[in-house]
Parts: C-alpha cells; sequence; structure tokens
C-alpha cells in the first residue's frame, strides 16, 4: 500500500513539472513570435506616422529597401520621417534609396529632417522628400560626385618591385595603384564623373525647381549651413522633427495626435562579415578605399 502511495505522489509530482515546462515553453513560443512581429514591424498598431534613420556612410542596404517598401504599402502609415545625419556615401547607393523615397511619397508625403550633417548622396536622398527640413546650423549640398584612387608605383620601384598587369585594352585597368594614369584613362574617367554630376545637378533641378544656370552654381561642390540652404532654395524650413509634423498637420492633413513609431530595418547577425569588416577599416583607411563614385562630403581627406 505505501508503494501505491508513492507511485502516487511521483506520478503527481512528474504532472506537475511538465504543466510547468508547458507553460513556459508556451510563454517563450509567444514571446518570440511577438519579438519577430515586431522587429519585421507586421505588428497591428494602428494609424500611426512612421520614422525611419540614415546615419553614417550611405551604402547598399537591401535591408532599408525592404523596410522602405512595407512603408510604402502600409495603409495604417500615413506620412514618413526621415531622420538624416550623413555625410553621403555611393552614387548608387544614394540613387536606390532616392527612389525607394520616392516610391513611399507616391503613396504618402514624406518629410526629409536633417540634423548635423545631410551632404552628398544624403542630399540627394532628402530630395526625394515632399519637404525638408534643417538645423540653422546643419551641413548640407555638397551637391557633387568623386572618385578616388591612389598612386604607389613610385614607392613599390623604390622597394624593388615592379607589379605585371596583363589587360585587354589600355582602359581595361584605369585607374589602378600600380601605375600612374594616363591621359586617355584621366579622360575617360572624367567623362565617367561628368555623366553622373549631370544626373545630380538634375535631380536637384527637378526636385527643387531652380533654373539650370542656378543649380550649376550651386553645385560646385561647397557646403552650405541649414540657413545658407533655405535661403538659396535648396531645403524648405529651418526646423526639426516637430516642425515636419507640424507641417504634415497643416499641409497633408496628418493629425499630430498620430504616434511616430521609429521602424528599424530588420539586420541578420553576420558575425563574419562583421570580424572581416572591422579588421579592414584597421588595416586600410576609409578613404582609400575604392567603392566606385562617391558622392561623400569628407573634410578629414583634406588635412
Amino acid at each position: 500500500m505505501s508503494l501505491d502511495a508513492d507511485a502516487i505522489t511521483d506520478r503527481r509530482r512528474l504532472k506537475r513539472g511538465l504543466v510547468v515546462w508547458r507553460l513556459l515553453a508556451l510563454v517563450i513560443l509567444v514571446g518570440a513570435i511577438a519579438a519577430a512581429m515586431w522587429s519585421s514591424d507586421r505588428i497591428t498598431l494602428g494609424d500611426r506616422v512612421a520614422q525611419i534613420d540614415v546615419n553614417g556612410v550611405i551604402l547598399n542596404d537591401e535591408e532599408r529597401l525592404i523596410a522602405l517598401r512595407r512603408i510604402a504599402g502600409d495603409s495604417a502609415i500615413k506620412a514618413l520621417v526621415v531622420r538624416i545625419d550623413s555625410p553621403g556615401g555611393t552614387v548608387v547607393a544614394g540613387e536606390e534609396l532616392y527612389r525607394a523615397l520616392r516610391e513611399v511619397a507616391a503613396q504618402k508625403p514624406v518629410v526629409a529632417v536633417i540634423g548635423g550633417t545631410g551632404a552628398s548622396a544624403a542630399y540627394m536622398i532628402a530630395l526625394a522628400a515632399d519637404r525638408i527640413v534643417v538645423r540653422e546650423n546643419s551641413i548640407t549640398g555638397s551637391i557633387g560626385v568623386i572618385l578616388q584612387s591612389f598612386d604607389i608605383s613610385q614607392m613599390l620601384g623604390k622597394l624593388g618591385i615592379d607589379p605585371t598587369l596583363i589587360k585587354s585594352a589600355p582602359l581595361k585597368d584605369q585607374p589602378n595603384p600600380f601605375e600612374p594614369i594616363t591621359p586617355a584613362g584621366r579622360a575617360a574617367i572624367q567623362a565617367v564623373v561628368d555623366d553622373t554630376y549631370r544626373w545630380f545637378v538634375d535631380l536637384v533641378i527637378q526636385r527643387r525647381a531652380l533654373s539650370p544656370t542656378t543649380a550649376l552654381q550651386l553645385s560646385d561642390g561647397r557646403v552650405y549651413t541649414g540657413r545658407q540652404a533655405v535661403a538659396l532654395n535648396l531645403v524648405d524650413a529651418v526646423g526639426g522633427v516637430d516642425e515636419a509634423r507640424a507641417w504634415l498637420a497643416d499641409n497633408k492633413a496628418v493629425p499630430l495626435t498620430l504616434p511616430l513609431h521609429r521602424i528599424e530595418p530588420d539586420r541578420a547577425l553576420d558575425v563574419p562579415a562583421g570580424i572581416f569588416g572591422l579588421v579592414r577599416k584597421t588595416l586600410l583607411s576609409e578613404t582609400l578605399r575604392i567603392d566606385g563614385l562617391v558622392s561623400l562630403w569628407q573634410p578629414e581627406a583634406l588635412r
């Protein structure tokens, strides 16, 4: 009889333990699903104004483009505020982001808010907005493009190193760091830079309603303070997010009572890529990288 009582007690204890573990597993599962829905912005939040941030050097970012496509297709998002604090980046990355923001603007109003810096490709993406707001002392402008290279051929010669280059045509490797750029190579590269520059200036003409003459005068690569940019019609007004929200309320019927929801692009954890990027930045200055044409304000390169 004592054995039966002990067995019954053990079974009851086991059942209680199983119930606890099942409840714990259920809580973890529900939490994981909620976290996944929140991180991908699929959770139902009701009508709101979205905010997305563009910080640092602008490079190709597929996750951010995906987030912008979700914003464009979400009817509960009534407007988008783009907060910018960037010196620019590659021309192609700026172009991709500009076009993605124009797709959003086709569905709902977009306001760009430039913080400390919104120059070069960062100004390019601000042009996609229906309105651009800056601080009085923000740095903006720097309209132009650049292709950077370097020549280490003389240094290699002093070290007794003679690089061998086998190419299909004289311009195939222009520019490269192992030999001086040729006149023909410089002319070909200048033609590419000029064509991209004309595309950027045409964007300024179109989006800021400037005459070609005025746009060219303003697009000599210089930067402007926020106050200067307002006076030159490169941006619309001085202010921040509050002024952007007030404009949306007054001109686009987007109530100030709607919550502002910051959207973070989904980021996959890539440890090997992160380690490689850290090592590369440690061993090779960012100003010496050749990623193609860039539209980047980089005063540190002048020192």
